[in-house]
């Protein structure tokens, strides 16, 4: 079974018990009222979904398994001579809930080596279509079409115990989270490098090899694909990508169905979209002003002009956090760190000292501090990545790391099929007249 699969196994065991003995003692306990406006606007702050691997404080920030970006920065194991925190002992955290040894990184490293091989047709299918595609479609449509290596579609189909689904759910985990990577990487170079495709090292770690097989061998690209890759791998369970996942999930689809689901949602522009909208704008605004390095009374006058018509300064605001994004800072640390005299780097931090209090002075947002987005797109295009469309293809390789080890959760725990109850207006209308009753059902 391997080891970490059997703590995971203990770890699992042990939380079924203590929510069995939630659900009989305080099942009926009222946690709070939900409003006709909650209903209506995106059922925002409702507490409706238990995610185990990450929770996010409004003031706090997000805290996988209780550790915040900061304390994680230092406490994770790194890759030989780097300072970046390893993707693969989060996964480790966020699935048995300990801070992992070197020896426990190591172990998933390979795991994840060994199981990184992608079959052919995957990359026909991506081949079919047209090169002008989204990457964010191409990546879906690999997803789907590797679906086909669904240990758990597999097992279900042969009739396995319900009791033992986590399992199965498990090594579809591990399989894709080892593959998407170099799917990733294959619709970069198909779209962007006239299809030269890097084979993988198997030498490198997850995301080294992942900044390798992209074409970026500068070792300060690969200690930011550590950073982004941690950074933006979970945010608790309402985000839509997470959500999806465990909604999508919850049918009883195996992780590759419920993972492309999310990634569907995250290629929303209000979700993972918005990392690329950001850059674009930033260099729209840059044009606009005549190039070069702009002065802060300019930007602030371009900020005023893009609110005045209507639209949103992206990387600006956040659903939950009331503070600076800690994942923006983390990547402001970075910046500081390799390449402080970058000029696109240095107006990022230029309008992050103009926005707040512009959005502050006019009222427009509950938060106007930066969130994530508003820093990642310069950093990627100072190491020369500078195909912003495929930015939220970053994004998802990270995001699977927290929503498939969230799956392993949900089956392990055998949550149930998520079915809301919805109403109609004219149900709404009768009901805040006081002629019809909400049903517990």
């Amino acid at each position: 079974m391997g080891y970490i699969k059997e703590k995971f196994k203990v770890k699992a065991d042990e939380l079924n018990a203590e929510v069995k003995d939630l659900l009989k003692n305080h099942g009926t306990t009222k946690i709070e009222d939900v409003t006709l406006a909650q209903v209506y606007q995106g059922m925002r702050g409702i507490t409706g979904l238990v995610t185990e691997t990450s929770l996010l404080d409004a003031n706090e920030g997000i805290r996988f398994r209780g550790y915040s970006i900061p304390e994680l920065r230092e406490a994770l194991p790194k890759a030989p001579g780097g300072a970046e925190p390893l993707p693969e002992g989060l996964f480790y955290l966020m699935l048995i809930g300990e801070l992992p040894g070197e020896a426990d990184v190591q172990y998933i490293s390979s795991l994840l080596g060994r199981r990184s091989h992608v079959p052919n047709h995957v990359f026909d299918a991506i081949e079919a279509l047209p090169i002008s595609t989204h990457p964010m479609t191409m990546f879906t449509v690999g997803i789907m079409a590797l679906q086909t290596e669904s240990v758990f579609a597999k097992a279900y189909a042969e009739g396995t115990n319900k009791k033992d689904y986590w399992s199965y759910v498990y090594e579809d985990t591990l399989n894709l989270i080892a593959r998407l990577p170099r799917i990733a990487a294959y619709i970069y170079r198909r779209k962007y490098k006239n299809g030269d495709h890097i084979q993988p090292n198997g030498m490198l770690d997850w995301a080294g090899n992942f900044a390798h097989m992209l074409g970026y061998s500068d070792e300060g690209f690969r200690e930011l694909m550590r950073l982004y890759m941690v950074i933006h791998a979970d945010h608790e369970g309402g985000n839509v990508s997470a959500h999806t996942t465990h909604l999508v999930g919850s049918a009883l689809s195996d992780p590759y169905l419920a993972f492309a689901a999310g990634m569907n949602g995250l290629a929303g522009p209000l979700h993972g979209l918005a990392n690329q909208e950001v850059i674009k704008w930033i260099l729209q605004m840059r044009e606009e002003l005549g190039g070069g390095m702009p002065t802060k009374e300019e930007i602030a006058a371009y900020v005023r002009k893009t609110l005045s018509e209507g639209k949103v300064v992206p990387g600006y605001g956040h659903a939950v956090l009331r503070k600076t994004d800690p994942r923006f800072t983390a990547q402001m640390e970075f910046a500081k760190s390799h390449l402080p005299n970058d000029e696109l780097v240095r107006i990022v931090w230029m309008v992050y000292e103009t926005v707040p209090p512009i959005l502050q002075e006019l009222g427009k947002v509950k938060n106007p501090w930066p969130n994530v987005d508003a820093h990642s797109g310069a950093l990627l295009v100072h190491y020369g990545l500078v195909e912003y469309e495929f930015y939220t293809v970053l994004f998802g390789v990270s995001r699977a790391l927290g929503v498939l080890a969230s799956l392993c959760w949900d089956r392990a725990l055998g949550l149930s099929l998520e079915r809301p109850k919805s109403v109609t207006t004219e149900w709404m209308k009768l009901f805040v007249n006081g002629k019809v009753e909400a049903s517990a059902e």
